[in-house]
């Protein structure tokens, strides 16, 4: 998608600070980070949220979970750490691109919400 801003941060023409990357997966800093490790995980195709992971190929969808374990030991998340996914409008789901945020570095609050 043209205007999708993960989409662009993938294809490079928005500069991210990339931590990880493969064939079917793009992984960088959240310029917001809510916690010390802060890094969100795109699929490299287009698809608005995890509502529509359906239309990713099995590979694609299963190179995103292990980035994701990939990231948390390159990062040193020995302690554990939480990922989430915002799924529209009313999870506050900023980018409508399918994304998992990775957070750690610190001790989680109890409750989610």
């Amino acid at each position: 998608m043209d205007n999708c801003l993960f989409c662009r941060i993938v294809a490079g023409e928005i500069p991210s600070t990339k931590v990880y990357e493969d064939e079917y997966c793009y992984a960088f800093r959240d310029i917001n980070p809510q916690a010390p490790t802060h890094v969100l995980v795109v699929p490299k195709q287009h698809v608005a949220n995890i509502g529509e992971a359906n239309q990713l190929s099995n590979e694609a969808l299963r190179a995103c979970i292990e980035a994701i374990a990939k990231i948390a030991a390159q990062e040193g998340l020995t302690g554990g750490y939480r990922v989430i996914s915002n799924c529209g409008p009313d999870a506050c789901q900023s980018v409508p691109h399918l994304h998992f945020h990775i957070l750690g570095g610190r001790q989680m609050a109890d409750q989610m919400a």
